[in-house]
C-alpha cells in the first residue's frame, strides 16, 4: 500500500469512529468579493480542526502545505503535502467554483469514496492568512474540517481568535482541534461578535 493511500485509510478510520457533531449550523458567512488569483499559491495548513479529529488524532497529524493553482478553466487544483515519518506523503484534488464567489465543489473521485463535498473561503487578506472550511457528505454521514492557513510559518493571534470563532459558528469546540496544540485557548476566546 502507497503512502497516499495509507493516509486516506487512516483519514477514514479515524471519521469512521467518531461521531459527528449533533448539531450543524445551517448558515456560513463566506468571504464577499473573492479573488481567485490572489489566493493562489502555496499556504501552510497550521491549524486543523474537524468534527471526525479529537485531540489523540495530534499525534497522527501535523501541519502540511497546500498549494493552490488555477488551470484553464479556472478551476483551482489544490495539491497538499506533509511529512510522515521519514516520508512526504501528498494528494491532490480539484476545486469547481460555483455560482458564488469563494463556495466550491470538489471533482467527484472515486478514491475518495464521497458523493460530495463543499469548500468555502470565510476570510482572507491573501497575503498573510485564510479561513476555509470544507464538508463533505458520504452516504451515511456528513464530514466537517476548519482549516487555517498561513503564507509564513508562523501563528498570528487575530488569525487564531478568528479560527476559534469559525469553530464556534460550525458547531465544533476545541475539543476537535488537531493543531495547534495551544494548552491554553483561554487567551484567544473573544467575543465572536457577528461572526458565522
Amino acid at each position: 500500500m502507497g503512502p497516499l493511500c495509507a493516509l486516506w485509510v487512516l483519514l477514514t478510520l479515524l471519521e469512521a469512529i467518531t461521531p459527528p457533531p449533533k448539531f450543524w449550523p445551517t448558515t456560513i458567512q463566506i468571504m464577499q468579493g473573492f479573488e481567485v488569483d490572489k489566493f493562489q499559491g502555496e499556504w501552510f495548513v497550521l491549524g486543523l480542526a474537524g468534527s471526525t479529529h479529537s485531540r489523540a488524532d495530534r499525534s497522527l497529524l501535523s501541519p502540511f502545505t497546500a498549494t493552490f493553482e488555477k488551470n484553464k478553466t479556472n478551476q483551482l487544483k489544490v495539491t497538499y503535502a506533509m511529512i510522515r515519518g521519514q516520508r512526504c506523503v501528498t494528494w491532490s484534488y480539484v476545486l469547481i467554483p460555483t455560482a458564488q464567489p469563494g463556495v466550491f465543489s470538489v471533482e467527484k473521485s472515486r478514491e475518495l469514496g464521497t458523493d460530495t463535498e463543499e469548500v468555502w473561503v470565510h476570510e482572507t487578506d491573501y497575503s498573510t492568512f485564510a479561513l476555509t472550511s470544507s464538508r463533505r457528505r458520504s452516504r451515511h454521514r456528513s464530514i466537517l474540517r476548519v482549516h487555517l492557513l498561513f503564507r509564513a510559518w508562523a501563528l498570528q493571534t487575530e488569525a487564531l481568535e478568528k479560527f476559534l470563532c469559525l469553530l464556534k459558528a460550525r458547531g465544533l469546540s476545541e475539543a476537535n482541534i488537531v493543531f495547534p496544540d495551544i494548552p491554553d485557548w483561554a487567551r484567544y476566546r473573544k467575543t465572536c461578535g457577528t461572526t458565522k
